[in-house]
């Protein structure tokens, strides 16, 4: 699992993130703002309160917590079976 090390918070939804292998990116959330778990997103200030966990996962509150594994794929533009050799499919041969 990756870790997240330190979170900033930008303008229109925007997190600035730096994970423990020093990879850095800005993820954009705003799509997720005000719909379903996010709708208290919409007071702009309760999305700034975000804090890191101690798995290294964003938090926010008791209300949202967000996988760094997802956030890493977003910020790097890897795919799951990059992260995770276990994933990739070996042909089976019957």
């Amino acid at each position: 699992m990756k870790k997240i090390t330190h979170v900033e918070v930008l303008e229109n939804y925007r997190l600035d993130l730096t994970f423990a292998d020093s990879k850095r990116g800005t993820v954009d959330l705003s799509d997720l703002a005000g719909s379903g778990v996010f709708a208290f997103w919409k007071n702009y200030e309760d999305f700034r309160k975000v804090k890191i966990g101690d798995a290294g996962e964003l938090v926010w509150a008791d209300q949202v917590d967000l996988c760094p594994d997802s956030l890493y794929l977003k910020i790097t533009g890897k795919k799951p079976e990059e992260l995770f050799p276990s994933l990739k499919r070996e042909p089976v041969h019957a």
